[in-house]
C-alpha cells in the first residue's frame, strides 16, 4: 500500500515555524507506524526582489509575534528584517528540494536547521552561501549540494513544487495532508497543537492497519 504525510510548507513561514514541534511530533507518531512524510514546498514569497519598507515590516513583526504568543516557539526581534532584507523564500525552498534528491535522511534536519537561522539567530536564509553552511551542518555534501542548488534542473524542479501546490488549492501554510493509493486526506490547513491532530492521525493510522 502506498501511504504517506504530505507536509506543505514554506521554511520562511513563520506559522510553520510555529509548526514545528507539533509536526515533528506528528512524524515521529507516523513513523512508529511504518509511515514516511514528503516535503512539498509552497513558495510562500518567491521571487520577491523588493527590500522590505517599515511598514511591512511591521506588519510581518506582528505575525511573528502571534506566532509567538499562540505556540510559544522562540523568535529573535531585536534587529529581525533588518534594512534592505529582500524577503524571498525561493532560495531557501530550493534548498530543502537540493537536499530532498540527493540525501532525504538530511531533510528535516535541514527544515529545522534553516528555520532556526532564520527565526531564532536572525541569519538572512536567502542567502547561498548561508543556505550551503547549514546544508553541510546538517550532513549533506557541500560539492555536491552546491552544484545541484545552482542548477536549473533545480530550479524547475523548484518551481514544479509552488505549481503542484497551487494545483491542490492549497493556499495557506502549514499544511498536512495523508495520502493513501493517491487519495488525499486534509489533517490540517493551517496551525492546530499536537493534542488536536495526534488523535485524527491515530485514526488514520489505524485506518491504514485495517485496511
Amino acid at each position: 500500500m502506498n501511504a504517506r504525510l504530505l507536509y506543505v510548507m514554506d521554511p520562511m513561514c513563520s506559522w510553520c515555524w510555529g509548526f514545528a514541534p507539533v509536526f515533528e511530533a506528528l512524524l515521529a507518531q507516523a513513523r512508529a507506524a511504518g509511515v514516511e512524510a514528503h516535503l512539498l514546498v509552497g513558495g510562500l514569497r518567491a521571487g520577491t526582489r523588493e527590500a522590505l519598507d517599515a511598514g511591512r515590516r511591521g506588519y510581518i513583526l506582528e505575525h511573528w509575534q502571534a506566532v509567538h504568543a499562540r505556540t510559544g516557539q522562540s523568535f529573535r526581534f531585536e534587529g529581525a528584517l533588518p534594512a534592505g532584507f529582500v524577503y524571498d523564500t525561493e532560495p531557501a525552498c530550493r534548498a530543502l528540494v537540493a537536499v530532498r534528491q540527493l540525501d532525504p535522511a538530511r531533510l528535516w534536519p535541514l527544515l529545522r536547521a534553516i528555520q532556526q537561522a532564520f527565526y531564532v539567530e536572525g541569519r538572512d536564509v536567502s542567502r547561498a552561501d548561508v543556505l550551503v553552511e547549514l546544508a553541510e551542518a546538517a550532513g549533506v555534501a557541500r560539492p555536491a549540494f552546491a552544484a545541484a542548488f545552482d542548477s536549473a534542473a533545480l530550479r524547475e524542479a523548484t518551481a514544479a513544487d509552488f505549481q503542484r501546490v497551487q494545483n491542490l488549492g492549497i493556499a495557506g501554510f502549514p499544511t498536512l495532508l495523508a495520502e493513501r493509493n493517491g487519495q488525499l486526506a486534509l489533517l490540517t490547513n493551517g496551525y492546530q497543537p499536537l493534542d488536536a491532530l495526534a488523535p485524527l492521525l491515530g485514526r488514520w493510522l489505524e485506518h491504514l492497519a485495517h485496511g
